[in-house]
């Protein structure tokens, strides 16, 4: 059963922006040559930022059946310990100066706020999973509900 989700989409105003890039780059192009070779430049430049912003806002973080599910990487919830929703200050620290390189680590420069999760097991999962997201509060209560059902041998009921 799925408690929490989110996937972790590009805010638009980086398309808005991207977008503003491609034209200017591209408008190089076009004061130096012809419109045909203008006009390929500024479609690979979309294509390339069009891929680059698709594939960023492609991950998802998801706590069901026992897991913290962040893209490809699973933590089971019974291996979970401490879990505390961090401001911007908090998660700017872990991410840079008191950041651990064991850890592991999903940030995102548009996801200021993230989840703080210890790991009972260091040694095989790091020594705590920092994950951005937009909604902290119900990410750590989602990850609180599904450790302590995980822990007692059943699912959470949500």
């Amino acid at each position: 059963m799925r408690v929490y989700h989110e996937r972790l989409r590009v805010p638009v105003s980086w398309w808005v922006l991207g977008m503003i890039s491609v034209l200017m780059l591209g408008a190089g192009f076009l004061a130096g040559f012809d419109w045909e070779p203008a006009l390929a430049v500024y479609g690979i430049l979309t294509v390339v930022l069009a891929a680059f912003l698709i594939g960023w806002g492609r991950l998802h973080t998801e706590v069901a059946d026992g897991e913290l599910r962040v893209g490809r990487d699973r933590l089971p919830l019974a291996l979970a310990g401490e879990v505390t929703a961090l401001d911007e200050d908090q998660t700017r620290a872990l991410r840079g100066p008191r950041a651990d390189p064991a850890a592991y680590l999903v940030a995102r420069p548009y996801l200021p706020r993230s989840v703080y999760i210890a790991v009972d097991e260091p040694a095989v999962r790091g020594p705590y999973w920092l994950i951005g997201t937009r909604r902290p509060d119900e990410l750590a209560a989602a990850i609180e509900a599904g450790r302590a059902a995980a822990r007692a041998g059943g699912t959470p009921v949500g």
